[in-house]
């Protein structure tokens, strides 16, 4: 699904999201939507197989998002690397199991943006961030 069919006016319904730094050992989530066209960090996820699955299926049940946001990293130079095919199965993953769009946004550098402001939980601001950057693609 792309992001113009979830193009926000002011007769269409607001959409939620969820998003997701995809990390190896962890998974930062974020919430946010059309209305306000602003994300806020929830939490990480240990990223350790099925329980984070289980993790992620609360906070779907919990939020009820219109669709999922997923950060797919690569190199400065915009060349893919090992973690780039790892979020993009991710991404799969979500949509296989949970049966909601999934959109991807290029992620580079959003955990150096959430260290430099400050953040605590660096994954679950990346995610803010990485849906952020989402959100703002919407009209």
């Amino acid at each position: 699904m792309s992001s113009e069919s979830l193009t926000s006016t002011a007769t269409s319904p607001l959409l939620s999201f969820l998003a997701f730094d995809f990390g190896i050992k962890r998974v930062g989530v974020a919430t946010g939507n059309t209305l306000t066209r602003s994300a806020t960090p929830l939490r990480t996820v240990a990223a350790e197989g099925e329980p984070r699955f289980a993790v992620i299926a609360a906070l779907i049940a919990e939020w009820q998002p219109d669709a999922l946001v997923v950060g797919v990293p690569f190199h400065p130079d915009g060349a893919p690397h090992d973690n780039t095919e790892r979020a993009r199965r991710f991404a799969r993953q979500l949509h296989g199991r949970f049966r909601l769009p999934v959109h991807e946004v290029d992620e580079r550098y959003s955990t150096t943006e959430a260290a430099s402001g400050g953040a605590r939980d660096l994954d679950a601001a990346s995610a803010a961030i990485i849906l952020n950057q989402f959100l703002s693609t919407l009209e």
